[in-house]
């Protein structure tokens, strides 16, 4: 049928026919009459079982108006775009199904059910979160793989502007200046920015000089600021047990952090006990909990918004009369500027020194490096309220400015003990300035 000989919606709606200029008849049905199969749609109300018995309309050359509403008739509205109606084949596979058809006739969708919803296992979840549940690969892969597919980001965006500045052209002040600016943007800091376009200046001005050799350079000189820094988490076993606190902002990753070091202390030979301090949230006592099940650890924990101070005395107390090796104390995140929360910090330490003057024997400070230069500040914060020994930089395969760990290194000088590059308890590494700085330059491994 034309275009132009079709009824319009509200015809076809209603059973009425189309009068061949475009318009609908206005004859109504008598009240008392019931609609034909050949005047009006079926009765929906009387269930599916009604439209069966629609006649099938006789087979012309010019197909008649069908008897019940075809999605395919339907005419977009002008100036709108088409799309599928919602819950047919055209939305979601599992929200929709392609109509089932009888004969000729097109019964409503079949709406496919819904999958039925299972509540989160929190610990399975957690599990999962701390490398145990599916997903994981097949092949442990080596940390050079690990390290360098953690830091393609930063490494393929310096690699870029490199190329871009190191290509054809001439060494002058302007390209260094460039150079010099790809290098805070990724957040080396100005200290080790200006040292490395010092050295790739050096004795070349007016000279060709290749992308490789300037991140060879770069990759020279981020080892020599970071070498001093890059040392090992040492545990005096004289001290038993041996307390290490750990500090940090909200989501630095703490409780994973510690979880993966319970596992490697363990492998070590080491007795471990795990502290669960972050008493504000439950997530992070139960995931706690999941690593010490993992590693077989024990977890001392206390009541949802329990004074942490007091559960870390009471964990320090257990650790020394069961003779453990090393203590792990988490705590709760906090904002380094909220001056209420890092008193809260302070008095863990003092309540840990009444039993042991020297506890915490080493504060690890764990940083997120997807916060760049907030990390500073982070820093220079904690180190007030808590003796920070140490830092642990995670997340360096979530950001393209991984440069930060430089600019930490030339600026406080602090150890970097241990980086993470992923969610796995393998991914949690002790830190190697060499590795690092050829990751973080695009190179090989020597």
């Amino acid at each position: 049928m034309a275009s132009e000989d079709k009824p319009g919606w509200f015809g076809r709606l209603f059973g009425r026919k189309g009068t061949g200029d475009g318009t609908a008849d206005e004859t109504e049905l008598p009240a008392e009459a019931p609609a034909s199969p050949s005047e009006g749609q079926p009765d929906y109300a009387t269930g599916a079982e009604d439209v069966a018995h629609i006649p099938l309309p006789p087979q012309e050359s010019e197909p008649p108006v069908a008897d019940v509403v075809e999605g395919a008739d339907l005419q977009p509205i002008a100036g709108e775009p088409e799309h599928p109606p919602a819950g047919t084949a055209g939305d979601d596979p599992a929200h929709g199904a392609d109509p089932v058809e009888t004969g000729d006739v097109n019964r409503e969708p079949v709406i496919a059910p819904m999958p039925d919803i299972q509540p989160v296992d929190s610990a399975a979840a957690l599990a999962h979160d701390a490398g145990a549940g599916p997903g994981r690969e097949p092949e442990a892969k080596g940390w050079w793989t690990r390290l360098t597919s953690g830091m393609k980001r930063t490494s393929s965006a310096l690699s870029d502007r490199v190329t871009g500045l190191f290509t054809k052209r001439k060494l002058d002040a302007t390209t260094l200046e460039d150079l010099e600016d790809a290098l805070i943007q990724a957040d080396f800091g100005l200290e080790t920015a200006t040292r490395v376009s010092d050295a790739v200046g050096k004795g070349r001005y007016e000279k060709g000089i290749s992308p490789d050799e300037v991140r060879a350079i770069l990759a020279t000189e981020v080892e020599r600021a970071l070498e001093p820094v890059a040392l090992p988490l040492v545990i005096d076993a004289t001290k038993k047990p041996f307390v290490i606190l750990t500090v940090g902002v909200n989501g630095a990753g703490k409780t994973t952090t510690l979880g993966k070091l319970a596992s490697k202390l363990r492998a070590e030979g080491r007795t471990v006990m795990l502290a669960a301090g972050d008493t504000f949230r439950a997530a992070a006592v139960e995931q706690l909990k999941v690593w010490g099940a993992r590693t077989g650890t024990p977890v001392v924990s206390g009541g949802e918004g329990a004074d942490a101070a007091g559960l870390a005395f009471d964990a320090l107390k257990q650790a020394g009369a069961a003779g453990t090796d090393v203590l792990l104390i988490d705590t709760a995140g906090r904002l380094q500027n909220k001056a209420g929360l890092m008193a809260e910090l302070e008095k863990i330490v003092r309540v840990l020194r009444k039993q042991d003057p020297e506890a915490p024997h080493a504060t690890l400070l764990v940083l997120d490096a997807t916060v760049g230069q907030n990390a500073i500040s982070q820093v220079e914060l904690f180190s007030q309220a808590a003796p920070v020994s140490g830092l642990v930089m995670t997340k360096l395969d979530g950001t393209a400015r991984g440069g930060i760990l430089v600019a930490l290194a030339a600026k406080f000088g602090l150890p970097v003990h241990f980086i993470g590059v992923g969610e796995g308890v393998e991914d949690l590494e002790p830190f190697a300035a060499r590795d690092f700085a050829r990751a973080i330059a695009g190179l090989e491994k020597d």
